[in-house]
């Protein structure tokens, strides 16, 4: 069985409490390996970067990486060109940001998952750079999904037309695949539409917005199995801070609206 990883990355070194010296990409890798799996699986990275980023040897080197430069700086085109690094010899697809990590039970879990659905998703846990937890995040970031290789190839690459909302606008075109997806939370969460709209909006965001064939599982694990760093360089942290990414991204969300009536979760 073999997992392709795709990660876009500026190679930044980490600024995690206690990891000086190591890169974000080092955390990535490092949480990929970790995975507690019951059965063999390879697991391998396709890393897109921008394209006069310099690599670091140990980096460039690693049996795990390979690096695929994208044709102009920026997240897109970086993302396009690991994706299309990944070849048909790949069964399944996964997306992680080097500064996220999964927590090791993750991907057997997904995989088990995809024995029923075509595509994973996850709620996440946030945390900060000391290491302190933030918060429960319920949107889908690329960092919890996984799926089979034909699944990703039925939807298609990145949009080279979006910029600060790409997930939900692949969002959107799996949901009009008609396609089964999932979406993972921890075992105390809310289980049905009903509940999480008195207590977790963002999930119940889930099962409205994200299409026709979407469920939730409940893993048998108390915290969500996807780790997001919240930090100020994040893409996140630069349209909260207001000004002209905010207005970039409210443009995208309407044309989100415009293209699929709603903005996909």
């Amino acid at each position: 069985m073999r997992v392709a990883v795709i990660t876009p990355s500026r190679l930044k070194l980490s600024t995690l409490a206690g990891k000086a010296g190591q890169y974000f990409l080092d955390h990535a890798v490092e949480s990929a390996n970790a995975q507690e799996l019951d059965r063999p699986v390879t697991i391998h990275f396709f890393v897109g970067t921008d394209p006069e980023t310099e690599i670091p040897a140990h980096l460039a080197d690693h049996p795990q990486i390979t690096f695929a430069r994208g044709e102009r700086k920026g997240q897109i085109p970086a993302l396009n060109a690991a994706i299309r690094a990944v070849d048909a010899s790949w069964d399944y697809v996964g997306f992680l940001e080097d500064d996220d990590r999964w927590l090791p039970p993750y991907l057997a879990v997904a995989l088990r998952a995809l024995d029923r659905f075509d595509f994973v998703s996850s709620t996440q846990l946030e945390v900060d750079e000391a290491g302190e937890v933030v918060r429960i995040n319920d949107f889908a970031t690329p960092s919890g999904w996984l799926m089979r290789r034909t699944t990703f190839a039925q939807v298609g690459a990145i949009s080279p037309a979006s910029k600060w909302h790409y997930d939900n606008e692949w969002l959107g075109r799996l949901a009009e695949t008609g396609l089964r997806r999932v979406h993972l939370v921890e075992a105390t969460a809310p289980g049905t539409l009903r509940d999480a709209i008195q207590v977790r909006p963002w999930l119940a965001n889930i099962l409205q917005l994200g299409g026709p064939n979407i469920s939730l599982a409940r893993h048998g694990f108390v915290l969500p199995l996807v780790c997001r760093l919240v930090h100020p360089g994040s893409g996140t942290s630069d349209v909260g801070q207001g000004g002209t990414s905010r207005a970039e991204s409210e443009a995208e969300y309407q044309r989100l609206i415009d293209r699929f009536g709603r903005i996909p979760w």
